[in-house]
């Protein structure tokens, strides 16, 4: 093969390979709107591609985040369709762009070339934040609400300086790390909530469970109003269960609703079975869960209903897959060889790998011939490009739309 025809062939493929990236996209962000991905137990749409169709987390976070954008871009999806711009500058202009700039911005990605594109949607991010509002402004704005909602969870709003912001999702950058959520930019709000817990409680699974229940309504299928946290709402049966799976417990002997003496806080689970648990395990246990610090010790059979604190009757889940065991209707049985057998409240079994169905014959993009090696090829040759120029159009065209 000649240079020449070697040049042909990686431009041409290089072009479909975008033209196909363009359809993938979409139908992720079909997939994620309509959360197929919750069926499986997954606590975002990432997590799934992650796990199905092998790609990086980190990776799987951008394609989520770029899919979900696009579906709102109908020009750049007319021009990423067409093989004319690659995956990288739509990544890029889906960052910044809107309705008013839109056609602007991909008139400008069809001449610059990759690098010069993602600076001057760096450059033009950074000045749509600067420019919004004044800073005193934004300060006078900041502001926080709390109050406990109808089904007693905790409703928190607030709104925080850009400065103060970036603090917080420095933060959150770090907590990610350490419990089971998703990037706060790219994942679901519910994830993001799960990092903000973890830079309050330190990331520590274990829980003092101050819950008003006795022992005999724990192991019962339903549990009464005496179910409630100590000056807080009321719970579900499986929320106490699922605290106490891996919960520090303290004894209270009542008479008539008083308490007459209180025991020893013991833990349900002794250090050295928590290493061991963890040494074994190495991680969530959940099919396709990659986190693995500050997990949860589920107990296979409940210790309320006669449940052993044996390594062979635990597991290790992440908060996410936890609480779907519990209050999701998911089930976990032991099989024989040690192995967890995860099911879906409907019964079906959640395996490494899942069949995927038979689609319809035919090219699946018609059309995509057309594309050629020139297709994607920019349309100056990488001249040098004024930026501050190129910022302050787009700044005029967000005031003065098409």
């Amino acid at each position: 093969m000649s240079l020449e025809v070697l040049e042909h062939e990686i431009c041409t493929l290089a072009a479909r390979l975008a033209s196909q990236t363009c359809r993938w996209l979409l139908l992720v962000a079909e997939f994620d709107a309509r959360e197929g991905w919750a069926a499986w137990g997954m606590s975002s749409c990432a997590e799934w591609l992650s796990w199905r169709c092998g790609i990086g987390i980190n990776a799987a976070r951008d394609h989520a985040r770029v899919a979900r954008v696009l579906r709102g871009l109908p020009l750049v999806q007319e021009a990423f369709a067409a093989g004319e711009l690659s995956y990288s500058k739509v990544r890029a202009l889906t960052r910044v762009a809107s309705e008013q700039t839109e056609a602007d911005l991909v008139e400008l990605a069809r001449h610059a070339t990759g690098a010069q594109l993602e600076k001057l949607c760096g450059q033009y991010g950074r000045v749509l934040r600067a420019s919004r509002e004044q800073a005193m402004t934004l300060y006078q704005r900041q502001s926080l609400q709390l109050h406990w909602d109808g089904d007693g969870m905790l409703v928190v709003q607030g709104r925080l300086t850009p400065e103060d912001g970036a603090a917080l999702m420095n933060a959150l950058q770090e907590a990610e790390a350490k419990v089971p959520a998703e990037v706060f930019e790219l994942g679901p709000a519910a994830a993001r909530a799960q990092a903000l817990v973890s830079l309050t409680t330190g990331g520590e699974a274990g829980v003092e469970l101050v819950v008003h229940v006795d022992a005999q309504t724990l192991a019962a299928e339903e549990i009464g109003q005496q179910s409630e946290l100590a000056d807080g709402p009321a719970l579900a049966p499986e929320t106490v269960r699922r605290l106490g799976c891996d919960a520090a417990i303290v004894a209270i002997s009542e008479r008539d609703g008083k308490p007459l003496s209180v025991g020893r806080r013991t833990r349900a689970i002794p250090p050295a079975l928590r290493r061991a648990l963890r040494s074994r395990d190495g991680g969530c246990r959940f099919p396709g869960c990659t986190h693995h610090r500050h997990l949860h010790a589920h107990h296979v059979e409940h210790w309320a209903r006669g449940g052993r604190t044996e390594i062979d009757n635990l597991l290790q889940l992440c908060s996410h897959h936890h609480r779907l065991v519990h209050e999701g209707g998911y089930t976990v049985t032991v099989r024989a060889d040690g192995a967890p057998e995860f099911r879906r409240p409907e019964g079906q079994l959640i395996a490494s790998v899942c069949k995927a169905p038979a689609l319809p014959g035919g090219d699946p993009s018609p059309g995509t011939e057309s594309i050629g090696p020139d297709s994607c090829r920019p349309r100056s040759a990488g001249d040098k490009l004024d930026y501050d120029i190129a910022v302050e159009w787009l700044m005029w065209r967000e005031d003065h739309p098409l």
